[in-house]
């Protein structure tokens, strides 16, 4: 089965910088019209959709066709703890080499009071895991955070260095999940269709 990995479209505090976490910021009026823009990759418009619960995913499924995504918790991003509504801007000239050391750790990089990469990873590991053998092809909207652990899990990525692969906020990853629970990359798709 194959698995569509879409993060959602901007926020107010994408265009700012901030750090959102388990915040519930919705798509601002320019992440709507983004993603009205876009198309879904060739052969998922009749996959089933999962969503994360935070409205900027919710939102963006709808947008994108899929009046009644199935909602899922394992799809929400990252607990950054107490750096959520901050920058790292601002991070890095309050904390200083602490805030280095702490992005130099890749997967157990870990905000005050949230969550690390790795364990974003082992959470989205045991949903796919729950998903194998299904043999529907899916949808799952949520976010960067959700993105980079399907780049761990497929790449072995220990979030040291540069990612092994491209994504940005309009692309799409496509991975195949075998019956065994593993992932493989297999493609960075643009959504938006090229003008």
């Amino acid at each position: 089965m194959r698995i569509c990995l879409i993060r959602h479209g901007t926020t107010s505090w994408n265009a700012a910088g901030r750090i959102q976490g388990r915040r519930d910021v919705p798509l601002s009026d320019a992440g709507r019209a983004q993603v009205r823009g876009w198309r879904l990759p060739e052969g998922f418009a009749r996959a089933a959709c999962v969503a994360s619960p935070l409205r900027r995913a919710l939102e963006t499924a709808v947008l994108i066709g899929f009046d009644r995504p199935v909602i899922d918790g394992r799809l929400a991003e990252m607990d950054w703890g107490e750096f959520e509504g901050r920058t790292l801007t601002e991070l890095r000239a309050e904390l200083g080499p602490a805030m280095r050391e702490l992005e130099d750790s890749g997967l157990d990089f870990r905000p005050p009071r949230g969550e690390s990469p790795r364990e974003v990873a082992g959470r989205l590991g045991a949903y796919l895991c729950s998903l194998a053998g299904t043999g529907r092809d899916m949808v799952l909207v949520a976010h960067k955070g959700i993105l980079r652990a399907s780049l761990v899990l497929s790449h072995g990525w220990e979030m040291l260095g540069k990612p092994p692969v491209r994504y940005e906020p309009e692309l799409a990853l496509i991975h195949r999940l075998a019956p065994s629970g593993a992932l493989t990359f297999e493609a960075a798709v643009p959504l938006a269709p090229e003008s």
